[in-house]
Formats: structure tokens, C-alpha cells, sequence
């Protein structure tokens, strides 16, 4: 059996919904932050960081964006990503690469600014900078979406998740609704979406309508 090591209002969130599509049993184990950090995660997530999976080989993984993939790899009939050697899965790979190493990047030096900075008065120009590569990142996404439903192929897949995931972490989250209308018109029919909010009431990701 899966253990997914997660918390509320993470990258967990997208974990959980990739393992509830893929429809098979794991063992959710909930990690609250602490200081010192518990050794025995610290032995299976270098950084104390949320999510891990761990496999039924006992193999753990970190990084969301790769436990996505690997779920998608692992359970193909459960249609989270489109398929191995198709156009589309390229794009899936593509925006999943884009998202994992500049929006999420970005996120965390918004909310853990310390961690990117030694002088302790710098704190703000690191906050607006990462800001201004959200805000570049999420255009680029926005474009993107450009007379298409989803991220990548003809159906929702993990990307579209990982996306509204992000841009629910954006500080002027209302901005989405009129600066990417694309990203918003997707957003919009997740919020509607059954899992989605689901998971949102135990994530708190964005307020309910």
C-alpha cells in the first residue's frame, strides 16, 4: 500500500488527488510542522518537505511534481496524464518541468523568503521578485490555455490540478479572475469538480463559493 506523508494547504493537495483518481488504497499520514523537525521524516524528506510517497516497496519519493508523473506511469488506466508517446504527453511533461521549476520555486521564496536571503532587512525585494516570476509564469500558462480546455490533451489530467494549485498560493489570488482569464475559466470548472472540493475542504486552498 501507498503512505502519502502530507498536510493541509500544501503540495500534498495534488498528491492526494492523483492517488483518489488513480483509485487505490493509501495510508494518508498527516505531518504537522515542527522545530526541531521528527528525524524519522527527516529520513525519508532531506528538506522536512511535504509530500512524500512512499511505495509499496518501501521506496519514498519526494517532489510532487514527480510523485504526479510516477503515479501517472504506474496507473495508466486511471487517464491522469494522457498517454506515453502521444503529442500530448509531451506537453503534460513539458508544463509539469515549467510549473515544478519556476512557479513552484517562486511560491517558496514568497513564503519562506528567509531561506533565500542572508541579509535580514532584504526580505521584502525578495518577496516582489518572486511575485513578478509568478505573475510571468502565469501569463506564459495563461497563453497557453488559449482555445483549450485543458493543459495538456483533451481532458483533465495531474497538470490542471498542479496549475490551479499554484495559482491558489498567488497573494492577490483574485487577480487570476481577470489578469489570466484562461487559467480562471479552468480554475472555475475545478472549483465545480466533486475531488476538488473535497480536497479543498480539508486543504482550505481557496474560499468556497
Amino acid at each position: 500500500m501507498y503512505k502519502l506523508y502530507t498536510r493541509p494547504n500544501s503540495g500534498g493537495f495534488v498528491a492526494e488527488a492523483a492517488l483518489a483518481m488513480a483509485g487505490v488504497p493509501f495510508e494518508q499520514i498527516d505531518v504537522p510542522k515542527k522545530d526541531p523537525p521528527d528525524p524519522a521524516f527527516l529520513a525519508i524528506s532531506a528538506l522536512n518537505q511535504v509530500p512524500v510517497l512512499t511505495l509499496p516497496d518501501g521506496h519514498s519519493l519526494t517532489e510532487s511534481a514527480a510523485i504526479c508523473i510516477l503515479l501517472a506511469e504506474r496507473h495508466p488506466e486511471a487517464g491522469l496524464a494522457p498517454q506515453a508517446g502521444s503529442p500530448a504527453r509531451a506537453d503534460f511533461l513539458r508544463w509539469m518541468a515549467f510549473m515544478s521549476s519556476v512557479l513552484y520555486p517562486a511560491v517558496l521564496r514568497l513564503y519562506y523568503a528567509h531561506r533565500y536571503t542572508t541579509d535580514g532587512e532584504g526580505l521584502q525585494p525578495v518577496k516582489q521578485a518572486a511575485v513578478a516570476e509568478m505573475d510571468r509564469g502565469f501569463a506564459i500558462l495563461d497563453q497557453a490555455l488559449a482555445g483549450r480546455d485543458w493543459l495538456a490533451g483533451e481532458t483533465l489530467s495531474l497538470a490542471d490540478i498542479y496549475l490551479v494549485m499554484l495559482v491558489a498560493w498567488h497573494p492577490e489570488v483574485q487577480k487570476a479572475h481577470g489578469a489570466w482569464p484562461n487559467i480562471e475559466r479552468l480554475w472555475a470548472r475545478l472549483r465545480e469538480n466533486e475531488l476538488m472540493r473535497k480536497l479543498n475542504a480539508s486543504h482550505e486552498m481557496w474560499p468556497e463559493s
